[in-house]
C-alpha cells in the first residue's frame, strides 16, 4: 500500500519514547523545556491584539528539534529562534499553526542535541494529580503544581477546548509552558492564567493547559502542510464574552466576516441557525455544528433597538491570517 506524505512525516518525527521514568529521568526530560521568541510582521493580522515581539516557552519533541508551543506566540510569525537549557540559542523555522487546537510548532535549524520530552496521555491525568510545570530557566524554570480540574474552556476568541487541563498554583510564565505528569511525560502546553482553577467559583487562580492529546491527530499534517487537512470550521471574527448571562460581543475583526455583515461590538447573541444559545461553549458547539467554513450561518442578535437576523458567510480562520511558513 503505498505511503502518504502525511504518514512519512509522521514516521520522519523521531518522538521520544514514553517509557517509565525514575526521578533522575523525570528531572532530566524538565531540560526539553526551551524559551521561544518569535517576530511578527507589522501587517500581520496580530501584531495589533499580541504584539510583534513575542516570547514565551516550548518544548523540544523529537531529537531534530521540533519544538511544541502554544500559537499565539508563533502565528504570523516570519523569524524566530530557541534558547535551550544550556544556554545555547538557535534559529528556528516555522513549521504549523492550529487554531482549533492552540498548538503551534517550530524547528531548529540544526539539531539541539538535548532531551526531548516524551508524550504522555493526558486523558489518563485525573483531578487531584500532582504535576510539574516547566517554563524556560529565564521565567521562573519547573515549579511544581496540582491537577485542579478538567472541563470544557470557552475561548472569546471562538475557541474551545472540551477536555482542558486546569492547575494550581499558578505559574507566572505560563504561555508555552510544559505539563509535565510524574514521570517527566508531557501531557500539556500552557495557554492562560485563569482566576477560577476548580471551576467551583472559589476564586483559586491557576493556568489552563491545552491537552497532549490533542496533539498526535495533527501533528504529520501540520509538519507537512503547516495545519490540519479536511474540513475546517466556519469563523465568524468575533469576540464574545459572558456578561450576566447573556454573550456580549466585544470585540469585531477589521475586515472580518462579521464586521462585513454588519455585527457591531454591544451586540448580544441569542441565538445560531434558530437556536438559543446558553453559554460561550454551547454558542461554538452550535456554530460549528452549523456546517464547515464557507458556509453561511444565521445569528440572531439583539442590540439597543430589539432583535435582528444577520446572514455571516464564515470563512476558515487560517485563511484570514498572513501565514508564513518557513519551514
Amino acid at each position: 500500500m503505498p505511503v502518504s506524505r502525511r504518514q512519512a512525516m509522521i514516521g520522519a518525527v523521531a518522538l521520544a519514547p514514553a517509557l517509565p521514568a525514575t526521578a533522575q529521568d523525570a528531572a532530566q526530560r524538565l531540560r526539553s523545556v526551551v524559551r521561544v521568541r518569535c517576530t511578527v510582521p507589522a501587517d500581520s493580522r496580530t501584531a495589533a491584539s499580541l504584539g510583534r515581539q513575542r516570547q514565551g516557552s516550548g518544548v523540544l519533541i523529537d531529537q531534530s528539534g521540533l519544538v511544541l508551543t502554544i500559537g499565539y506566540l508563533m502565528v504570523e510569525a516570519d523569524g524566530a529562534e530557541a534558547t535551550l537549557a544550556d544556554g545555547r540559542t538557535l534559529p528556528a523555522q516555522v513549521v504549523g499553526y492550529d487554531h482549533e487546537t492552540g498548538f503551534g510548532l517550530l524547528r531548529t535549524l540544526e539539531p539541539p542535541r538535548m532531551p526531548a520530552a516524551p508524550l504522555g496521555r493526558s486523558a489518563s491525568l485525573p483531578e487531584h494529580a500532582p504535576v510539574m510545570i516547566a517554563a524556560h530557566e529565564g521565567g521562573g524554570g519547573p515549579r511544581p503544581a496540582f491537577v485542579m480540574s478538567r472541563r470544557p474552556f470557552a475561548g472569546s476568541w471562538e475557541y474551545l477546548v472540551e477536555d482542558a487541563i486546569f492547575t494550581a498554583p499558578p505559574h507566572p510564565e505560563w504561555s508555552g509552558a510544559g505539563l509535565f505528569d510524574a514521570e517527566g511525560r508531557l501531557v500539556g502546553i500552557g495557554s492562560l492564567m485563569v482566576g477560577d482553577a476548580n471551576g467551583k467559583g472559589t476564586g483559586i487562580p491557576g493556568n489552563m493547559f491545552v491537552p497532549i492529546d490533542l496533539l498526535p491527530p495533527i501533528l504529520g499534517d501540520m509538519i507537512a502542510e503547516g495545519a490540519p487537512s479536511g474540513p475546517r470550521r466556519p469563523w465568524l471574527g468575533i469576540a464574545t464574552e459572558e456578561l450576566r448571562g447573556r454573550l456580549f460581543v466585544t470585540r469585531v475583526t477589521p475586515g472580518g466576516p462579521a464586521e462585513r455583515a454588519g455585527v457591531e461590538a454591544g451586540d448580544v447573541v441569542l441565538g445560531v441557525a434558530g437556536a438559543p444559545v446558553r453559554d460561550l461553549a454551547d454558542f461554538y458547539r452550535k456554530l460549528w455544528a452549523s456546517g464547515d467554513a464557507g458556509s453561511e450561518v444565521g445569528l440572531m442578535l439583539l442590540d439597543g433597538t430589539g432583535s435582528r437576523q444577520v446572514r455571516i458567510r464564515s470563512v476558515d480562520r487560517h485563511s484570514h491570517l498572513r501565514l508564513r511558513r518557513t519551514y
